[in-house]
This record gives structure tokens, C-alpha cells and sequence, in this order.
């Protein structure tokens, strides 16, 4: 089959020649056109379902919304879990999806129980609904609108009701949050005191301004022969409308809203907040992107309506932009470019310098442009993103392998037998000369990939695409390689090629032979001198620690300042301005913003006391000479935990947060998850492990806050006294909920709607004894304090709630900096284990990053060993030996051996990125055994004795076996020394095969040769 597929190819040029052109210039067009992002979506399928109820206490909305929800979506399809979160006036809860689930699927799912659950919902304690179709990579565009001489109010109604519509419409968008600004309603501000003279309740109030605030149909009416609808109108369209309304009627007088109460526009309630540059708040927006979108081209379509809308805004109102996701995919994908140029230019020095053919050499490198076109093709066509990790691992070194032997055999056999015979018929033998090396040797660097697709949840997200895109380049290569390379060759290189043995190759010749012949001579003291580079990695290896992935430097931080539970929203204004100005110090920050609370759509679910501070950097190149991050990061640390008392802070990044929120619920790196009923017995734990986990080198940002505690003041009704005045208690509760403000209607604007909400003055609300004295009429007319017929009371309860398939739970979070996350949590576990008494009925188990990499590691068990093994078969299948394939199989351990080493000396733990470099070393260094035992066979199989063979085999194949290994080695050079934006994921990776091709090389080029004889076949002519 591979011979006929090469004797096509070498009989129609012409044709090869314009189908590689055709799928050239399709590549280029997918390649423009591919989806565009720094690192693959995260995300689990996921779907929340949020419920807003302000008066509800974190135990009652536990009780009352969460629980409800959680049982409504219980036993739904491919669920694999449920937890949620409830604070005060809030529930979130999020179902997790098995992988693979259409999110619209999945959606539709949760939406049909959504009926279920607002039905177990007691009435009036708030409806549940669908979060945005978006992901943890979702916020991908935040901006501020700014006006000089604009109230928050005005340039809130600005963002609301004029800049979001319109952004809506973009594509790719499917939310426009808010933050910050205030709401503006409509208040009618109660005078507790002129109600009492009225002898008026909350009640009437209520009901006044609900029957007073509508339009009804009635109908139609004939006239002249024309339908004449009928409307009844009675809504309030301003103020004067609403003051207007009749409450009741005292001796024929008509009592109305304006004579109990100012009506006035006042902001809504707000549960959040946005300051800026330590110059006070603002009001930002947050564009959210559709699940699936690209969100390179999106945040360009929303710039490009932005600019549109400049000219439509207000005079003196503009849009200004805080974050921009684009700036993090340019440069990681300026990383990617320039690791893929410089990579690829060593390759191509290497192929010049050791093929000793300028034409060869040239031919060999024209396979990297085409195979990733070629891989670009599929990508485009199985959706799969251009990112940091699809791009990022690609070795045009590994690529051209393929292509290497072939053009290498081709260029040998022309300089010895050129001249005798027809170019096309020596090209064509040598092609078929290394057949199956070429096509082998491909499919075994292919088959260590299929492990990673193997990989599931985060780390599948992760890694998959990176290994879809190598076999995608892979199999382009093995077609170029049996195909357009012979033609190529056939057509660019000489009759009779000089064969020329360039300076380099014979200086290591000379150096080489003599180590060779000692080797061959003495194969038993070769062989242990393996065995001790095997064995002395062992130990090396169980000591390097690990973690699930280096953290990927996004350019920007995001710094979480922590106060305590009962402080209050006013009170982040002037901690975020003193947090803004002490940051605004650094030469290396270019802009701080801080949010505090939550925002409209309260897809992250912080409480007023939790404040996310954006601090974006400028680029590295304009930082303090010599200042790293970890440095820079330290003395942020420092200076903020000295001069703002009473708040603790914790370091992340935009991205790095939103997936280790959405995806394990937690904001930090590590999390320990206490699992358990009560909450007394969780927050006690909590505070065990707090202290421990501080006490664990590494540890930073250690935060508990469900352990947190709510302070509140709860007002119960008495029942007999109730009963003794006959007053209800709904009386009772709608006084209370007046503090808070009211909903009892809505007033239209046009196409604006505004809340009309009922409240009490300022100065009522925040006097717990003006709040007893608040008076509520009894059916006698007779107003009775409230103190009268309520106990009032402080006390506290828990500031948070969060629960897991059903259990309550406690997150102790701490991100660890300087150490291995895994040695970490093992010294950890092992610390918890000894100190925190176990209790029955309560669980300890670690989520976060490590439970990612755990998860990956024990699939990796599994599916790395059944590559392997296929590896063997294949092997065994080429030579149809066992004692073959066991010694090329000797280059895994060795292989192995140089990753482990070059990981230790540049201080690096093992990760699932080094376990991805450890997948593609093991192809390449079987390629490598695989062409010299090939090249040794032929030899020995025509009669040369084994040691003889071995010698000459080596000799002869010591080009190939060089620029291989070479050409994988230096491809991988730039991202091993890369410090851009993105280079951190890579280095890893690019060091294991680095490390690892040394010592497979070494082993390919010494060591099999001196064992050899021990595992040759009887000499026999057979065609390999």
C-alpha cells in the first residue's frame, strides 16, 4: 500500500504539486479564520439558577430557596453535581453537567424543573431564574461610562437603558452586567410619625399605591361602524402622579401619598460598587459573552459599536475601556508566534548545517509551513480554538521528522548510486527504504498523543486541543512525507548529489568512534551505567513535588480584600481609595478599579464586605529593572497589609479566578472542603484547619469565609400581643420591610421603567430605638409601637452558606506560592490528620487546582500505560520480534531519565504540562530506536556479523540520529526560555523533551549498539 501510495506520487508529480498548493491556500483561509482565545474554555457545563429575596437571612435562604431549588433539580439527566451558596437576600445554585452535555441541552433541562422549584418556594420569598448563557471566560470587555457634571444616577440610567440595549445587539454578546452607579427608583418616603396622626398603616400605604398604579382594558365598542377600543388608564408617569394618590378619607377629607410621605427619585438598595484611581465611584459595565463565541472577534465588534456609540451619547459622556481581553490573547499569541518563528528558524539551521544539502535542507523545511496548514484545515473544520495550548506545544522538530529520514535516504542513496541508474528510480527506492520508519515513526509520535484525549473534565479542556492539533500536524506530515517529499526530491535535488560530511559531523565522529568501539567492546558496563542513570532518577523524580498546571501570567492582577462580615458598603469606599492609592504608587500599574459586592446579575456572589481590586498592569519591559512578579506581587502584599488595617487580602488574576470559582467553587488555588451538618461544628473546624494551614511553608491568602459570622437585628412577633390588639402580622412584617425599601409598582418613562418603592428615612433606619418606636394601627385606630408587639433583638448568624450534593460545607481557601501544590496539601493533610479531631458525620477533602491534578494523574495511569503498549505492539508488528521492539522500548526509561533530571535542575515540579512533555519525548525517542534498529537489520540481515553491523549502522545513521533528535531539541528551545505572557505553561513541557531527547539520544547512539548482539536475529534476508 505505502509502496503504490509513493509510485502514484512519483508518476504524477504535476498533480501533487497542485493538490499540496490547493490545500496550502485552503489552510491559509482556515488559519485566518480560526477562532482566536489565550487558553481554552475551562468551564464545566454548568447551569446556575440564581433567586434574589432582600429581607432573607443566609439561614433562611438556605432553607427557603436553596433547598427547594436543590431538590427541584435533583435526579435530572447526566447531573453530576449540585451546590449552591446562599448569603443575605441571595441564592445561587449551580448544576454541574457530565462533559459533552449541550449547554442549551442542559439549560432546557433546569428551565422545565424551574416551575417545580418556584412552586416549593413559599409565595413571595422571590422567583428563581436562568443565569447568562456565559462562561468563567465570559467577562471579556468592562468599561466605565464617565460625564463630568453627571450624577451616578444619571450616567447608571445612561448605561441601563441606552449603552446596553445597544451592545446587546452585538454578536457574539448575550449580557451587558452592571456595576456601581446607583438605580434609580422612585421612593416614597414614609413619615412614621404623620402616619400615626392619620392612624394610617404600612398596609394602606401598600395598598394605596398598588390599586392606584394601572391600566386595564375593557374591551371595544362599536361607533359609526368602527371598532372603538376602551382603556382604562390610572398609572403614575411622574411624581405629581404618585403624591396625587388617595390613601383614605378622614371626615370627608382625602388623605394622599404627599401627605405622609416625600416623593422624590433615590437610588435603590445596592448590594455593590465601583471606585477608581483612589477618585471615588463610578459606574462600569461588563460585557458577557455567549458560551462558544470567539472572543477575539466579539470584544472587536464591541469596540467597534463602542466607537459607533460615542457620538450618540450625551455631551460629555464617553465610554472608556478598564479590561480588555484582547490585550492577553495578543500577547500570548505574540508568545505563541514568536516560540513557533524562532523555533522553526532554528529547525531549519539545524536541517541546512547537518543535511549537508542546501536543497535537502530546504525541501525537509518547506514540510513545516505545510503540515500546519494542512492541521489548520481540520482545525477550522472541527472547531477547534488557536490558543496558547493548541499552538503552544507544537515542535516543528517533531513535525519534520517524517520528512527528515525521507529526504535524508534520499539524499544518501543519489550521492552513492547517482549517475548508474534514473534519478526518479533511486528516489523512488530510497523512499520505499524507509517506508516504514517514516509512516511508523509518525504514527507512534500520533499514538502517544491519544492518552491525552483520553483526559476529562478541566484538564481535558486544557489539554485536548493541544494534542488534536499535533496529531492534526502529524498526519499531515506523514502524507507530505510518502508523498510531496519524494516528488520534491525527485524534482530539486541533483542526479549525482554531493554528499558532503560537513565539519561539525566529523569533528563528533572523531570524538564518537573511539567512545563507540569502548562501548561495543564492553556492553556490560554500558548496560549498568544506563541502569544507574535509570535508577538514580527514581528518587529524583518522587521528590520533585507537583502541581496541576503553572499558572499562566495573564499580565494583570486581581487582588480580593476581605473585611470583616458586618462591615458595610459606604465602608469600602474609603478603604478602596486608600487600597487604589497606595497601588498607584508602583511605576509598574497603569490602572486600579475596585468592585465591592456583586453586581445586577449576580453571577458572583460576594456579600459587601468582599471587594475584587483590578489592578492592571503595564508590560513587563516597563517595570523596574530586574523586578519580578512574585516580587512585585510581595511588596504589594506587604505595604497593603500594613497601612489598611483589618482587611485580609489574597492575589489572583482576572481568568484564574472566575475558573477556579465557577469550576470548584472556590477562588483559591487549594481549598479544604469540610463536609458536614451543622454549622457551629464547621466553622469550629474551619478555624482549626485556618490556623494550620498557616503554619504550612507556602501557604498564602488564607481565607475562610463561610466561617465568617452575620451580625443582624431580628425583629419576632409576639403572637399574644398580636392577638391582643388584633393586628395582623403581615402588619408587623410590612413595617420592617420598609426599612429596607418596598416594591409596590412601577412607573413608565417612555420605554424606561422604573421601581416604585415604599421606605422609611434615613434616619429611621439605621436608630434601633426609632425602629422600636415605629408605630403600626390597630383596627381601633390606636398606633402601637412596634416594641409593643415584636421582640427586637441583635444577634449573630452565619455570614454565608454553602452546600454540595445536599450537605452543607465548610472552604478554607489558601493559594500557595513559592512550593509544589501537591507537596504542599500532603503536608498539610498530614498536619489536619494529626491535629483536627475526627468527628462522625464530617469529611476533609482538598478541591481546587489539586483536584484537578489528581484527577489527571490517576487517568494518566491508566491510559498513559495502554499507549504504551500499543507502542510495543506496533513495534511488533514492524519487525515481527519481540527481543526488537524490547530494545527500542529501552528508550522510554532513558528518555525519562533526562526529563526528570532537567526538571530538577531548573527547579520545576512535575505537572500535567511536564506529563505532556513526557508523552511527546517517548515518540520521538522510539522514532530515533526505530530508524537505528531499521538501519542496523538491513546490515545484519545481508550477512555483516551483529557487532560489525551495530558499528556500521550507527556510524551510518548517526546523521539522522543526530538531526532528529536535534531538530525536536532545538524546536523546543525558544518556549523553554521564553518569559512572555503564556511561556510559563510551555517551559515545562519544553524542558522534559529537551532534557529527555539528550539522554534517548545518548542512549540510541552508545548503548544500543553495545547491546545489539544480545537481541539481534539470526542473519537471514528478510525485508524489513
Amino acid at each position: 500500500m505505502l509502496n503504490a501510495l509513493i509510485d502514484t506520487a512519483l508518476r504524477n508529480r504535476f498533480l501533487v504539486l497542485m493538490g499540496t498548493l490547493l490545500i496550502a491556500g485552503m489552510g491559509v483561509h482556515s488559519a485566518l479564520s480560526l477562532p482566536i482565545d489565550a487558553v481554552p474554555d475551562l468551564t464545566n457545563v454548568q447551569v446556575q439558577v440564581i433567586t434574589e429575596a432582600p429581607a432573607l437571612s443566609p439561614l433562611e435562604v438556605e432553607t427557603l430557596l436553596s433547598f427547594p431549588v436543590e431538590g427541584a433539580m435533583s435526579g435530572l439527566p447526566s447531573v453530576e453535581q449540585i451546590r449552591s451558596i446562599s448569603k443575605f437576600g441571595i441564592s445561587v445554585v449551580t448544576i454541574v453537567f457530565k462533559e459533552g452535555t449541550d449547554i442549551y441541552r442542559a439549560r432546557q433541562l433546569v428551565g422545565e424543573r424551574l416551575t417545580k422549584a418556584a412552586d416549593a418556594i413559599p409565595k413571595g420569598y422571590g422567583t428563581p431564574t436562568l443565569g447568562p448563557i456565559s462562561t468563567a471566560l465570559g467577562e471579556i470587555y468592562q468599561f466605565q461610562i464617565r460625564g463630568k457634571g453627571y450624577t451616578q444616577m444619571e450616567l447608571r440610567t445612561i448605561l441601563d437603558w441606552f449603552v446596553s440595549y445597544q451592545l446587546r445587539a452585538v454578536p457574539g454578546v448575550t449580557e451587558i452586567n452592571s456595576q456601581g452607579g446607583e438605580l434609580k427608583t422612585y421612593q416614597v418616603e414614609l413619615d412614621p410619625d404623620k402616619l400615626a396622626t392619620y392612624s394610617l398603616s404600612m398596609t394602606d400605604i401598600f395598598a394605596a399605591l398598588k390599586a392606584n398604579n394601572a391600566n386595564v382594558g375593557g374591551g371595544y365598542l362599536v361607533r359609526e361602524g368602527e371598532a372603538r377600543y376602551i382603556r382604562g388608564e390610572s398609572q403614575a408617569h411622574n411624581v405629581d402622579d404618585i403624591a396625587a394618590i388617595v390613601i383614605d378619607e378622614r371626615n370627608g377629607v382625602p388623605i394622599t401619598i404627599a401627605d405622609v410621605a416625600k416623593v422624590h427619585p433615590a437610588p435603590m438598595i445596592r448590594a455593590g460598587l465601583v471606585t477608581r484611581d483612589g477618585e471615588g465611584e463610578i459606574v462600569l459595565g461588563i460585557v458577557m459573552m455567549l458560551i462558544g463565541e470567539n472572543s477575539r472577534q466579539t470584544v472587536g465588534r464591541v469596540k467597534e459599536e463602542v466607537a459607533k456609540l460615542q457620538s450618540s451619547l450625551p455631551p460629555g459622556v464617553t465610554i472608556e475601556a478598564l479590561y480588555d481581553r484582547t490585550h492577553l490573547i495578543d500577547q500570548t499569541l505574540d508568545t505563541v508566534l514568536h516560540n513557533l518563528v524562532e523555533g522553526g528558524a532554528l529547525v531549519v539551521v539545524i536541517l541546512l548545517l547537518l543535511l549537508g544539502n542546501i536543497r535537502g535542507g530546504l525541501i525537509v523545511a518547506l514540510a513545516i509551513p505545510l503540515s500546519m496548514l494542512f492541521a489548520a484545515n481540520i482545525m477550522f473544520a472541527t472547531g477547534v480554538t488557536a490558543s496558547l495550548m493548541s499552538l503552544g506545544a507544537i515542535d516543528f522538530g517533531m513535525i519534520v521528522d517524517s520528512s527528515v529520514i525521507m529526504v535524508e535516504n534520499c539524499v544518501r542513496r543519489l550521492a552513492r548510486e547517482g549517475g548508474t541508474r534514473p534519478k526518479l528510480d533511486i528516489v523512488r527506492d530510497a523512499a520505499v527504504e524507509v517506508r516504514k520508519p517514516t509512516m511508523f515513526g509518525e504514527l507512534i509520535i500520533a499514538i502517544v498523543y491519544l492518552p491525552i484525549l483520553a483526559l476529562q473534565g478541566t484538564e481535558g479542556k486544557l489539554f485536548r486541543p493541544m494534542a488534536l492539533t499535533v496529531i492534526f500536524a502529524l498526519f499531515g506530515s506523514m502524507i507530505l512525507s510518502l508523498t510531496l517529499m519524494p516528488v520534491l526530491a525527485s524534482m530539486g535535488l541533483g542526479s549525482k548529489v554531493q554528499e558532503k560530511e560537513l565539519w561539525l559531523i566529523r569533528a563528533i565522529k572523531h570524538v564518537f568512534t573511539p567512545m563507540l568501539d569502548a562501548v561495543i567492546r564492553r556492553p556490560g558496563i554500558a548496560t549498568l551505567l544506563a541502569l544507574a542513570l535509570v535508577g538514580t532518577s527514581i528518587p529524583v523524580a518522587l521528590n520533585l513535588g507537583g502541581e496541576f498546571m503553572p499558572k499562566l501570567n495573564e499580565g494583570d492582577l486581581v487582588i480580593e480584600a476581605v473585611r470583616i462580615p458586618s462591615a458595610s458598603l459606604e465602608g469600602a469606599v474609603p478603604m478602596s481609595t486608600q487600597i487604589e492609592d497606595i497601588l498607584k504608587k508602583y511605576q509598574e500599574v497603569r490602572l486600579v478599579y475596585c468592585k465591592t459586592g456583586r453586581p445586577e446579575i449576580a453571577n458572583d456572589v460576594m456579600g459587601v464586605h468582599q471587594t475584587d481590586v483590578w489592578t492592571m498592569l503595564k508590560p513587563q519591559k516597563d517595570w523596574r529593572p530586574g523586578l519580578t512578579r512574585d516580587q512585585l506581587i510581595d511588596e504589594m502584599d506587604k505595604e497593603l497589609s500594613e497601612n489598611v488595617p483589618g482587611v485580609k487580602f489574597g492575589f489572583s488574576q482576572p481568568i484564574e479566578m472566575r475558573v477556579n470559582e465557577l469550576v470548584a467553587g472556590v477562588k483559591s488555588d487549594v481549598a479544604a472542603l469540610i463536609a458536614g451538618p451543622d454549622l457551629d461544628v464547621l466553622r469550629q473546624k474551619a478555624a482549626q484547619v485556618e490556623k494550620i494551614l498557616a503554619k504550612i511553608p507556602g501557604a498564602q491568602d488564607i481565607k475562610s469565609p463561610s466561617a465568617g459570622r452575620l451580625p443582624m437585628l431580628r425583629v419576632t412577633v409576639r403572637r399574644d400581643q398580636l392577638a391582643r390588639y388584633g393586628i395582623k402580622a403581615a402588619d408587623v412584617l410590612d413595617a420592617v420591610s420598609a426599612l429596607g425599601g418596598t416594591t409596590v409598582g412601577t412607573l413608565f418613562e417612555g420605554q424606561k421603567r422604573y421601581a416604585i418603592q415604599v421606605r422609611l428615612p434615613e434616619s429611621w433606619r439605621n436608630d434601633p430605638d426609632r425602629i422600636g418606636s415605629i408605630r403600626i394601627t390597630d383596627p381601633k385606630g390606636r398606633p402601637i409601637t412596634l416594641r409593643d408587639l415584636a421582640e427586637i433583638a441583635f444577634e449573630e448568624g452565619p455570614n454565608e452558606i454553602e452546600r454540595e450534593n445536599v450537605q452543607r460545607r465548610a472552604v478554607v481557601g489558601v493559594n500557595v506560592r513559592g512550593r509544589d501544590i501537591a507537596g504542599f496539601v500532603a503536608e498539610a493533610q498530614a498536619a489536619i490528620d494529626k491535629e483536627v479531631a475526627k468527628t462522625p458525620g464530617y469529611l476533609i477533602r482538598w478541591g481546587g487546582q489539586f483536584e484537578h491534578l489528581q484527577t489527571a494523574s490517576q487517568r494518566l495511569l491508566i491510559v498513559v500505560p495502554v499507549a504504551l503498549l500499543l507502542i510495543f505492539l506496533l513495534l511488533y508488528s514492524t519487525f515481527g520480534s519481540l527481543r526488537l521492539a524490547s530494545l527500542i522500548y529501552l528508550a522510554v526509561p532513558v528518555a525519562a531519565t533526562g526529563g526528570v533530571f532537567a526538571l530538577a535542575l531548573r527547579g520545576l515540579p512535575f505537572s500535567i504540562s511536564a506529563g505532556v512533555g513526557f508523552i511527546a519525548l517517548f515518540g520521538v525517542a522510539v522514532l530515533n530506536g526505530l530508524v537505528w534498529v531499521s538501519s542496523v537489520e538491513h546490515i545484519h540481515q545481508d550477512g555483516i556479523e551483529a557487532h560489525a553491523a551495530a558499528r556500521e549502522a550507527t556510524l551510518l545513521r548517526l546523521r539522522p540520529i543526530l538531526m532528529t533528535a536535534l531538530v525536536a531539541g532545538f524546536g523546543f528551545i525558544p518556549m523553554a526560555l521564553a518569559t512572555t505572557p503564556g511561556a510559563e505553561i510551555q517551559r515545562p513541557l519544553a524542558t522534559v523533551v529537551i532534557g529527555g531527547l539528550l539522554t534517548s539520544t545518548i542512549l540510541t547512539a552508545l548503548v544500543l549498539p553495545a547491546i545489539y548482539p544480545w537481541f539481534a536475529l539470526p542473519a537471514k534476508k528478510v525485508e524489513v
